[in-house]
């Protein structure tokens, strides 16, 4: 029952809209499947290694972070603010050609994706909301085994949304118009960088 659970917040915590959800679209639009699906198996990998941290009792190693909380919003608003700005200038000089010709497995959506989450402190509160809700509730037993196949279940539900997301804007990728292309990216630059105002103007209030 509890695999179920983990599964189900896997899954549901991965769909809002968010920077990391953007950046993993961004990829697919400018590359291709491997590397949106890259950037989304890495993002899954992250939620198995916070959630297992928080459910195995290391809680020190989040709230110690939690004084130097408005430095990280900072730091992960000049991070998402410089990859919008990026997109926003990939966009002038975009040629769907050229982008074809040029793709190469690269690790580079691995680092992106790296950077949007350890830079988000809301993750950290997230991952311990949950790991405390599930031992109050009794919905998990106490021991590494339990919390690894609960912490297991909520990555393979994140990369099941990953996946369906990667395939559906890969899908169309091959519809859509080289002029469209670019808005496209620069509609994703622009709500990047506003996510990036966001998350500044939120380490000040």
């Amino acid at each position: 029952m509890f695999m179920v659970i983990g599964f189900l917040i896997g899954f549901f915590a991965a769909v809002p809209v968010g920077p990391v959800n953007l950046y993993i679209i961004s990829q697919t639009l400018k590359r291709d499947f491997f590397h949106g699906m890259l950037a989304g198996l890495t993002t899954a990998l992250l939620d198995f290694s916070y959630c297992l941290i928080a459910l195995v009792g290391l809680f020190h190693i989040s709230l110690n972070l939690s004084r130097y909380s408005h430095v990280l919003k900072i730091v992960a608003s000049l991070v998402i603010l410089l990859l919008g700005l990026k997109l926003m200038y990939d966009s002038k000089k975009f040629s769907l050609k050229e982008e074809k010709s040029s793709i190469s497995r690269t690790p580079r959506p691995l680092f992106g994706v790296l950077f949007l989450y350890i830079s988000n402190p809301s993750l950290y509160a997230f991952w311990i909301g949950v790991a405390g809700t599930v031992t109050a509730h009794g919905l998990l037993k106490s021991g590494m085994g339990p919390a690894v196949l609960f912490a297991a279940s909520c990555g393979f539900g994140a990369i099941l949304w990953y996946f369906f997301l990667v395939r559906i804007v890969s899908h169309y990728q091959a519809k859509i118009q080289e002029e469209t292309f670019k808005k496209m990216l620069v509609i994703l630059g622009l709500l990047l960088s506003g996510f990036a105002v966001y998350t500044f103007i939120s380490a000040f209030v």
